[in-house]
């Protein structure tokens, strides 16, 4: 139970005798059990799956390292766990609601309750072989759903119908779903960072910018492609090449050791060196996993460092409002020896 080990481990250098899991994607992760009610308590002695009568059977057949409580009041036997246990010191994750919190005020009353922040997400940051297999999986899934969309794009489609056949195209290739709405911005809509596909058809000349991902068995893809309806603008071409550019730099700077702050100026001092500095207005990226975004994140100054089986994004872009943008966003394993590029889809400006 290596997992278990390391969330103890912590909770000793937080002088927690106990930790609750509410988020249920931090719960599928220690446990291997996925539901929509869960709690998990783990004390130094022992581990507990809480979770109600629709789940039991299926928590009992995968959680197997877990005592199982059947309830509807997982507070309640929290409270009469951790009095057995005689313990004081309880840890919650912060993300918990409003009224989960009240309710938790409540039923452990007397008990000195501590707020933690990522305490299981800063451990699922490092990904197991298993992890990296599955996730490599949901790449793959995408790329082939992006090689079959260029066959797909015409001038006359709307951007809700690109968007819809990446949705369904992924779901026939054996994702589960998507991992977010997906991003289509067409023509001047392309500056649009996070523009959702509307009912704008793709007209001749148009610049168009697919963001998009699924969900291969819990684990997410994260991929933008950027290409061009009949013709493409001197001016579109450029920015193309120079985002190109600034990605590919991300990729060859990326390995361990690298603090987050080269990462992103790895691709920031290309395009501002290009006088498109004020136009690359996000981030370079984040973590991928069971979330879509998950950390680490990447602050320009942060001088905290890449490690090996970290995966994360790589997403430069440029956008000039009336005219449009370009993003390249690929998933990244970071290896001893530097970097995998998990997302494999052809990255070339293309003209359809």
């Amino acid at each position: 139970m290596p997992k278990l080990s390391s969330v103890r481990m912590r909770m000793q250098s937080e002088n927690l005798d106990a930790i609750i899991i509410t988020n249920l994607k931090n719960i599928y992760y220690l446990s291997g059990f996925w539901g929509t009610a869960g709690t998990i308590l783990v004390t130094q002695r022992a581990q507990y799956l809480l979770t109600d009568s629709r789940y039991s059977i299926a928590a009992r057949e995968v959680a197997v390292d877990f005592e199982i409580v059947e309830t509807r009041e997982a507070f309640v036997e929290i409270a009469k766990l951790l009095k057995k246990e005689g313990i004081s010191q309880v840890g919650f994750e912060d993300g918990v609601t409003y009224a989960e919190f009240q309710a938790m005020q409540h039923q452990l009353a007397g008990l000195t309750l501590h707020a933690t922040t990522s305490f299981v997400e800063t451990q699922r940051q490092i990904k197991s072989p298993s992890e990296i297999a599955t996730i490599k999986k949901a790449c793959a899934i995408s790329d082939q759903a992006f090689n079959d969309l260029l066959k797909y794009v015409e001038p006359g489609k709307t951007e809700i119908e690109i968007a819809n056949f990446l949705d369904f195209k992924m779901r026939d290739l054996g994702a589960s779903g998507i991992s977010f709405d997906t991003i289509v911005a067409s023509g001047k809509r392309s500056a649009l960072p996070h523009g959702r596909a509307t009912h704008k058809p793709i007209e001749f000349g148009d610049t168009v910018t697919v963001d998009f991902g699924c969900y291969y068995d819990h684990y997410a893809s994260d991929m933008t492609r950027t290409f061009f309806v009949g013709e493409v603008s001197p001016k579109m071409q450029e920015i193309y090449h120079v985002v190109q550019q600034a990605q590919q730099a991300v990729t060859d700077i990326s390995a361990p050791g690298l603090t987050y702050g080269d990462y992103d100026r790895a691709a920031r001092d290309i395009i501002e060196a290009a006088g498109y500095g004020e136009a690359f207005s996000h981030g370079i990226g984040h973590g991928l996993g069971l979330d879509v975004h998950e950390i680490p994140y990447f602050p320009k100054t942060s001088q905290e460092r890449l490690v090996e089986h970290m995966v994360i994004t790589n997403e430069p872009g440029i956008y000039l409002e009336n005219i449009g943008g370009v993003r390249i966003e690929d998933d990244l394993l970071i290896t001893s020896q530097g970097v995998e590029v998990l997302t494999q889809a052809p990255k070339e400006l293309i003209i359809l």
